[in-house]
């Protein structure tokens, strides 16, 4: 299909290549380096402990790293000085933590809270069931989609949709982010958030096909269509963002993951709805004549 690529179809068609380059990117990283995940996932021991006084996440990290040989992972639990220390399981030796609290020197006491084991098992099975809900969520996209578009149309929802995942699970590998439980539940969020962009702009697609006194090819159709919904989707993604951002920057190190997914979903999301969405389209020769109602011929009798 030609069509003369120049201004904001230049700027679509430009965002599409940079997605497929980001694509194989992100199936590279995940090939070569794959996933740093949690204790959730590959087992290992949670202790949660607490501090007699308020102190900060370095000066702790600098006292327990003294008695603690092995590597582990401080996080803040959330209230009252509690914090959360995790460790991997390395071999057939079990952590003991808890037990190396009494031997911390420093100008603060520490109180155990908590300590418990998570089994590998338990942490196949997490990462089997949250797989299966983020599978389940893409199936019932698609066949919303299906039910909602001629194929064509529902066709960029669906390549936009798996590339915000790809994209964001492609970050996570390549920057060795920790991928546990709130990463994946922030992808189901990822999910939503990209289908109603796209759906939104596809909604508005066919809207102008469907209408008798719409004018222009259908490239000058998309961009009007586009560029019609592009105030609504800044404003949407750039308050929520804001959003996001404050989770980001306030929240600490258990939702750090959660958030971080969440801004490149937010981010991909907006910019797949507008160069992947729309323009995938076209490139299947998407006609205006797919979304014209089709009239019966009216005044024809047949005689015997």
């Amino acid at each position: 299909m030609k069509t003369n690529k120049t201004g904001f179809t230049l700027a679509r068609y430009i965002g599409l290549y940079s997605s497929v380059a980001l694509i194989l990117l992100s199936l590279l990283a995940m090939q070569l380096k794959g996933f740093n995940f949690a204790v959730d996932f590959t087992g290992g021991v949670v202790t949660e402990i607490q501090t007699d006084q308020q102190v900060s996440q370095k000066h702790l990290q600098t006292a327990l790293s003294k008695v603690i040989k092995e590597p582990f992972s401080l996080s803040y639990a959330g209230s009252d000085s509690q914090w959360s220390i995790r460790q991997a399981i390395s071999g057939d030796k079990m952590p003991e933590t808890s037990l190396l609290m009494d031997k911390v020197e420093s100008d603060f006491s520490i109180k155990v809270l908590s300590s418990s084991v998570i089994g590998p098992q338990v942490g196949d099975e997490l990462f089997e069931a949250g797989g299966l809900a983020i599978l389940a969520s893409l199936i019932a996209m698609l066949i919303y989609l299906s039910l909602r578009f001629e194929w064509r149309l529902a066709s960029g929802a669906v390549v936009a949709l798996f590339h915000d995942i790809i994209i964001v699970l492609g970050v996570f590998s390549w920057l060795q982010i920790e991928f546990d439980l709130t990463v994946l539940a922030a992808l189901l969020a990822v999910i939503g958030y990209s289908l109603n962009d796209s759906i939104v702009i596809s909604d508005r697609i066919r809207e102008m096909l469907r209408g008798k006194t719409a004018k222009g090819s259908l490239n000058e159709i998309i961009n009007r269509a586009i560029l019609s919904t592009l105030t609504r989707t800044l404003i949407t993604s750039g308050t929520t963002l804001g959003t996001v951002s404050a989770i980001w920057l306030l929240a600490g190190q258990p939702l750090q993951g959660f958030s971080i997914a969440l801004f490149v979903g937010i981010v991909v999301g907006t910019f797949s709805s507008v160069c992947l969405s729309a323009t995938v389209p076209e490139l299947l020769n998407l006609k205006r004549e797919h979304y014209q109602i089709k009239e019966e011929p009216q005044g024809i009798e047949n005689y015997n």
